[in-house]
């Protein structure tokens, strides 16, 4: 079902579904990147469609709505515990198709990982609806075309939308949201498009290929140079899916507490640290190999498709320059000149 929409309309439509959803979308943030002159761009609530950043990529992915970067799993008191309270709010998540596809990537990682699901990413994630920014041009560093995360179903998303010079077209699927479309809107025609040729292309390894001397070659040196471990392209990504747990105990009273999970990453020091105070990996070069092969191989043989999605972000934030899609296509070669 497709509509149309004025700014006027649209603003009124996000000001009714205001009153039953927490709204996020990109925004820019004027002069709060990290260096203060810059803007920076990520995720934050919105309530009308100016507050919208679409021409510049968000430094940051949406994944922190449902896996925040710290989050209490429960408290303790005198030898009891009790699982921190849930929330009713319910959430409505603006995001280009990449970025639809990564939270696919996150709920394998947390609800079909094993037996048991993530209780506290699910209860956050049943409360997603998500609304698809059309992409049909994606930016300087984006390869999500090789990584096949450039197109959505209509299954994944609740509303699909087209932002124009003069307003809003969109597709809807959520019956639940149908009717709060179509008292704002005229009804149209909509077919969603997507970006069907990034500037970057990456052609990734024949899987078969990656043995043992793949794992131990040179090529993992170069990184060991040129990282610095400040684990930027862990925090940007949004597959990344790592976290560490940590035990807090009250000042109040010492005997009450509580357990968070904060996120980790592979690349930042400490994150293979085991009791006695071995370390492995702690090469850089070592931690490059890991990732790599966790986006563009483990990942994959386990879930029949690749981790990364393509977005670029890594690319972006690295303040090395490091780039993660040069490095798939030098893996890539390599193998093909038979190691």
């Amino acid at each position: 079902m497709g509509f149309n929409f004025s700014e006027n309309g649209f603003n009124q439509l996000l000001e009714s579904l205001n009153q039953d959803y927490q709204i996020y979308a990109p925004v820019r943030k004027k002069n709060k990147d990290s260096f203060s002159a810059n803007d920076l761009i990520t995720y934050d609530l919105i309530k009308s469609l100016e507050e919208i950043e679409l021409t510049v990529k968000s430094k940051y992915s949406a994944k922190e709505i449902v896996f925040p970067i710290r989050e209490t799993l429960f408290h303790f008191v005198e030898g009891e515990q009790f699982i921190a309270s849930d929330t009713d709010d319910k959430y409505i998540i603006f995001l280009r198709p990449c970025d639809r596809n990564a939270f696919k990537r996150l709920d394998k990682i947390f609800l079909e990982n094993g037996p048991e699901e993530d209780i506290y990413y699910k209860r956050l994630r049943e409360n997603v609806k998500f609304f698809v920014i059309e992409c049909t041009s994606g930016f300087d560093s984006c390869f999500c075309v090789s990584m096949e995360s450039n197109t959505v179903e209509a299954e994944d998303y609740a509303a699909f939308l087209r932002f124009e010079e003069n307003g809003v077209s969109c597709e809807v699927n959520d019956q639940d949201l149908a009717v709060e479309f179509s008292s704002q809107a005229e009804e149209i025609k909509f077919e969603p498009q997507f970006i069907e040729k990034n500037k970057v292309e990456v052609k990734l390894p024949d899987r078969e290929k990656l043995t043992n001397e793949v794992f131990e070659h040179q090529l993992w040196t170069e990184y060991s140079q040129r990282c610095i471990a400040c684990g930027r392209c862990n925090t940007s990504c949004p597959t990344c899916s790592c976290f560490t747990v940590k035990d807090v105990l009250y000042d109040e009273n010492k005997k009450s507490g509580e357990r968070f999970r904060r996120w980790a990453g592979c690349h930042i020091d400490g994150f293979t640290e085991m009791a006695g105070g071995h370390n492995f990996r702690e090469d850089y070069g070592d931690r490059m190999r890991y990732k790599t092969m966790h986006k563009i191989y483990d990942f994959g043989e386990r879930f029949d498709f690749d981790m990364c999605v393509g977005c670029g972000r890594c690319d972006d934030v690295c303040p090395e320059y490091i780039s993660f899609s040069k490095c798939i296509n030098k893996l890539s070669t390599i193998i093909e000149e038979g190691v």
